[in-house]
């Protein structure tokens, strides 16, 4: 485990890193980086480990482990050091769902609940806007595998979690930097893992100073880096990070009550390499820290499951249920697992799909609905009538790059990226799908890449006012 459960790489100064059985070029993760290689190796049928903010979730994936954190204060912390007793829980991993599951019986209380109806997933769509990882190897695989069940879960709901927060988190607001609404999600989530990090700074702080001033451990880079931070923490704002705490927790119940379960992913990308000098970017934690601070900061419970490879690396995704439907969600995650794997196996296999008779008169058409579907605002049914438009002429760059502005309102990022780049291939002179490519990745915090975008439109309508507006925005993001 990495020191006092501060690391998420799984780099151990005093004991060296654990091998990633699944991945052996990579870090395993931590802090909880020895449970889950033990796991992954086959070396034992489960382990336990502390989870406070993805001290198990973030091994468990790196390794291709299942992974349960039980609901805060659900099982007793009694005999371990706390690091950050309003976020510190005691979570188990395993290869099998059935093992994961007998764990919980053998953990969990009784009035942990079972089953109560119906199921339904919440997919948070805007999460997985974030990841590099194409839906087909992530969410379509889930909803594909619930549709195969002949019983026990209602049709799933999309939804965009960012925006929610913003809504339903009042206190949050504070903690929020300046946003266009666009991006007013995002920076809600990123908030939410900004109340999470100073949360757990402040409470460490407050069980440990003393020690780490007395004693002055000799910590690896990355973990002194965190412990110094939380001594070095000064915030007279403290009880608004407990509100923001009780409020989430709340909304997120109201949002899921008592058979919703919120899909999100586990980890923005992959891991870094054994012994890279290269440190995680402020991006990756970013990230990774908004997708483990939806359930650490609610303290709800969270399943992960592995979703085989993707680029030769460990995948997975998560599960959410409300506060105390812990022994809910693991008979979920048992009920959905086989089906899971069936799926994983056919997305491995998913061939392109067949090329349709062209109509184009009949796609024009479509694409003019869409043009005025879009014009009321209506951005799904706009995306029906592009998409048809699509299905009967693939090579025309417009109906790509209108339903590209279409996603680029519903905050569905990844697609309108997607669609930008097929009207690229077929017009590499598209200024518009320059400009709404370059907006998809600047709304995922990419300005690298957006820059590039905008500097494209820019080469070829010098005096572009967005790309222009958006060229000097993005350059002050990367000074």
């Amino acid at each position: 485990m990495d020191e006092l459960g501060f690391g998420v790489t799984g780099e151990n100064l005093h004991c060296g890193t654990p091998i990633n059985p699944a991945s052996p070029s990579v870090v395993p993760g931590g802090s909880c980086s020895g449970s889950a290689v033990a796991v992954s190796a086959q070396l034992v049928e489960f382990a336990l480990g502390t989870d406070t903010t993805g001290d198990l979730r973030i091994p468990a994936s790196f390794c291709g482990v299942l992974c349960f954190r039980p609901s805060h204060g659900v099982v007793s912390t009694l005999g371990t050091l706390p690091n950050s007793h309003s976020l510190d829980t005691i979570g188990w991993l395993a290869r099998d769902p059935h093992i994961l599951s007998r764990v919980g019986d053998a953990l969990l209380p009784a009035a942990a609940c079972g089953l109560k109806g119906k199921r339904q997933l919440v997919f948070a769509d805007d999460c997985f806007e974030l990841l590099k990882i194409p839906n087909q190897k992530t969410v379509d695989v889930i909803e594909n595998a619930v549709r195969t069940l002949p019983y026990g879960f209602q049709p799933p709901k999309h939804i965009n979690i960012g925006q929610y927060i913003s809504s339903n988190v009042p206190s949050l607001k504070e903690f929020c930097e300046p946003s266009t609404k666009l991006q007013e999600g995002k920076s809600a989530l990123k908030a939410l893992c900004t109340v999470m990090l100073l949360l757990q700074r402040y409470e460490f702080k407050a069980n440990h100073e003393d020690w780490v001033n007395t004693v002055k451990p000799k910590l690896g880079l990355e973990v002194s880096t965190r412990v110094l931070q939380a001594v070095n923490f000064t915030d007279d704002n403290i009880k608004s990070l407990y509100i923001v705490r009780t409020e989430w927790r709340a909304a997120l119940k109201n949002l899921l009550k008592d058979t919703g379960i919120l899909v999100l992913p586990t980890m923005a990308g992959h891991p870094l390499k054994r012994n890279s000098k290269q440190r995680l970017s402020s991006e990756f934690e970013d990230k990774m820290y908004a997708f483990v601070s939806i359930a650490a900061l609610s303290g709800c419970c969270q399943a992960t499951v592995p979703l085989g490879n993707h680029n030769d690396h460990p995948i997975s995704i998560s599960f959410v249920a409300a506060h105390g439907s812990d022994k809910f969600l693991l008979r979920a995650i048992l009920d959905m697992y086989s089906a899971i794997q069936e799926q994983i196996v056919l997305a491995s296999k998913l061939a392109l799909p067949p090329v349709i008779d062209r109509d184009v008169d009949t796609s024009e058409l479509l694409k003019e609905k869409g043009n005025n579907s879009f014009k009321r605002k209506q951005w799904s049914k706009a995306i029906e009538f592009y998409s048809g438009a699509i299905k009967l002429n693939d090579t025309n760059a417009t109906y790509y790059c209108n339903r590209a502005a279409a996603y680029l309102e519903l905050g569905r990022f990844k697609q309108a990226e997607a669609d930008c780049d097929q009207a690229l291939l077929l017009d590499k002179k598209n200024v518009k799908a320059y400009l709404r490519r370059g907006t998809a990745k600047e709304s995922v915090l990419n300005y690298q890449e957006a820059l590039q975008d905008f500097r494209h439109a820019l080469a070829l309508e010098p005096q572009n006012r967005t790309a222009l507006a958006a060229e000097k925005r993005l350059q002050k993001h990367l000074r």
